[in-house]
């Protein structure tokens, strides 16, 4: 991009990111979208508010080569909110892209593989880290965040903050969980995180928690450990918590997990 086209860009750009902010959007579809926009520009090395149809579909079609269905349908939606909160316009090309419809079941972990994968983790935080995800029905990114305040022992429950939707929720608290959950929070005294990460240089008690890649990749290697063939992931928990409640008849599941129960029209990006 020439001057003139890099100035036009960047005020367009601030405009998108003033734009998320104030559709309060979450910092990770904050990030995604902004990206979608960046990329777009670098690829064309042009500002995108003057692209037509045909340039998007060559974009497009270059990118389902090389990249997988949901980060296509994530800057698809990018791109739409861009054209409609920045420059006012319709996308008129948002049905261009078909996504092949997939209705796969994914593996359901059995009480005895939980067990050896539990079992079989040496590092005593990531062995809590799987039974508690896996006890209370947790997305990643709960379990990683839960607090020492979010545990509420007189009533038997975990407070869940920010879910999916950024909804709250509470679960009930099995005393295993809770047992294990104070002998591993003795290991490091941490003042607000469970799970914290790694001691800050000096000895200073961590600001954030485990890291979420760390955290995937040693389930990954337990999973390989144990010999389970399936294609397991630490959500992979979550689904098996879903499925043996719902094998002993438990009603609420759906509560229970935090997931909205009313029927919603087609989805839209904004």
């Amino acid at each position: 991009m020439d001057a003139s086209e890099q100035a036009r860009f960047d005020a367009l750009y601030a405009r998108h990111l003033r734009a998320l902010k104030l559709q309060g959007k979450a910092a990770a579809t904050v990030d995604s979208y902004a990206r979608a926009v960046r990329r777009v520009a670098a690829h064309f090395e042009r500002c995108p508010d003057g692209l037509q149809a045909e340039d998007f579909k060559a974009y497009f079609a270059s990118l389902i080569d090389r990249r997988s269905w949901s980060l296509v349908k994530i800057e698809r939606c990018g791109l739409q909110f861009f054209y409609q909160h920045v420059l006012g316009r319709d996308w008129p090309w948002v049905d261009m892209l078909k996504p092949p419809v997939v209705r796969s079941l994914p593996d359901v972990l059995t009480l005895d593989e939980i067990a050896r994968i539990i079992l079989s983790t040496r590092e005593r935080r990531y062995q809590t880290f799987w039974w508690v995800t896996y006890s209370l029905g947790l997305r990643l990114g709960e379990a990683l965040h839960l607090r020492v305040g979010d545990i509420d022992r007189a009533r038997g429950q975990v407070h869940v903050r920010a879910g999916k939707g950024r909804k709250d929720r509470f679960v009930g608290l099995p005393g295993l969980t809770l047992a294990c959950l104070r002998r591993h929070w003795r290991d490091h005294r941490h003042p607000q995180w469970l799970f914290a990460g790694h001691p800050a240089p000096g000895g200073a008690a961590a600001t954030g928690v485990m890291d979420r890649g760390s955290t995937q990749k040693a389930f990954a290697r337990v999973v390989a450990d144990c010999g389970i063939r399936k294609k397991a992931s630490i959500h992979s928990l979550r689904h098996a918590y879903a499925t043996h409640l719902i094998e002993v008849g438990l009603r609420g599941v759906q509560e229970l997990l935090g997931h909205a129960c009313r029927r919603r029209p087609r989805a839209t990006c904004t």
